[in-house]
């Protein structure tokens, strides 16, 4: 169970249809073009970990599932943090399939549809194990609440709730460390979980009931070792405050949601520890980002790691009347543009504007 929003960062594209039989992408931030032929849409060893390879999977996702593809060239702008955290790939990802979505298919692609092939090209094609929650809030929009009970079908409801009026500014801090080549630390997290689910012949942490999975602790330490069973806790846990969120939230009780994003961060970095890298030690990033917000709130408002953690960014809710000096003082240290004050964005993958030229 997961509580995510789609924030006011977008990126966005111009887009038309070619006939050439090409699908080409040309970014304002980067010098180098994805161009793939769409007659050869089978995965590409020497693509994984590009742009190119989410273009291509893409794609090939839409045609087995019956869509149409054909050419197309976009330019793309984006405000989203590259490496960060805050889902650049999966914006990228649901911004491709909805251009494919309204070129060749009358909107058709429906956003949980959008969000499970952006995962598919991100898992298959690109090579990184992600889950589905960050392609679903940016093809949805808005405060999500989502239930992964049933993978192939998650159960997805936006949340009514203005954050506007709860006294808080919603921060994201750029910790100075990029993501990018951390995929072994994000993959070891479901390979571990998994683990733990053979020892009860299960597939997900969801199907073993916690009881069960508390009875015979002895064995699952032996046979998954201890990381994996911290990591374990920390999933169940969540999973109950999840609903604690929101339920705050639907009571308009925001202190109570304050202590649930105090607990959930604390769980991160003590159960499932994703907030150092394996190994590191003179680098810290996000610990020490986390350690510098904690101290210039002052026991109020809450922060905490985000996204997949690792390197990228922390979350923080300031007080409004604190955001000034918080900001300056995250700055201060880890230079300016590090603080990025964020609300949340009400739309997911849409067409923005028709534009013809004679």
């Amino acid at each position: 169970r997961v509580l995510a929003a789609a924030v006011n960062l977008d990126i966005a594209a111009y887009a038309r249809k070619t006939d050439n039989g090409r699908a080409v992408l040309k970014s304002a931030e980067y010098t180098k073009m994805d161009d793939i032929d769409i007659s050869d849409l089978d995965m590409k060893e020497e693509e994984k970990d590009t742009s190119a390879a989410l273009l291509r999977g893409i794609c090939a996702r839409c045609v087995q599932l019956g869509y149409k593809v054909g050419g197309f060239e976009a330019y793309t702008i984006t405000r989203v943090l590259k490496g960060s955290g805050l889902s650049s790939s999966a914006a990228f990802e649901v911004l491709v399939v909805t251009i494919i979505s309204h070129l060749y298919n009358d909107d058709a692609i429906d956003p949980v549809t959008v969000a499970k092939i952006a995962q598919y090209a991100e898992n298959v094609y690109f090579g990184k194990p992600c889950g589905l929650m960050d392609q679903l809030v940016s093809s949805m929009g808005g405060l999500v609440y989502i239930d992964f009970a049933d993978p192939a079908q998650p159960a997805a409801e936006r949340v009514s709730f203005d954050f506007s009026h709860c006294g808080h500014a919603l921060c994201i801090v750029s910790c100075g460390a990029d993501h990018a080549n951390l995929t072994a630390d994000y993959a070891a997290i479901p390979d571990e979980l998994a683990r733990v689910c053979a020892v009860f012949g299960k597939t997900y942490l969801r199907e073993v009931d916690e009881e069960d999975f508390c009875r015979q602790l002895p064995a699952v330490r032996a046979a998954a070792g201890d990381r994996a069973v911290l990591r374990a806790i920390h999933v169940y846990e969540d999973n109950k405050r999840v609903r604690l969120q929101l339920r705050a939230l639907e009571n308009d009780n925001f202190p109570a949601f304050l202590e649930y994003v105090k607990e959930s961060g604390d769980s991160s970095w003590m159960y499932l520890q994703n907030v150092i890298p394996e190994g590191r030690t003179a680098r810290q990033e996000v610990a020490f980002a986390l350690a510098l917000a904690k101290h210039l709130l002052g026991g109020h408002g809450a922060c905490r790691v985000h996204g997949g953690g690792f390197a990228g960014t922390i979350q923080a809710f300031v007080p409004n009347e604190q955001l000034e000096e918080f900001r300056g003082g995250i700055e201060a240290v880890l230079g300016e543009g590090s603080c990025h004050v964020l609300s949340i964005r009400p739309e997911g993958g849409i067409l923005v504007e028709v534009c013809s030229h004679d």
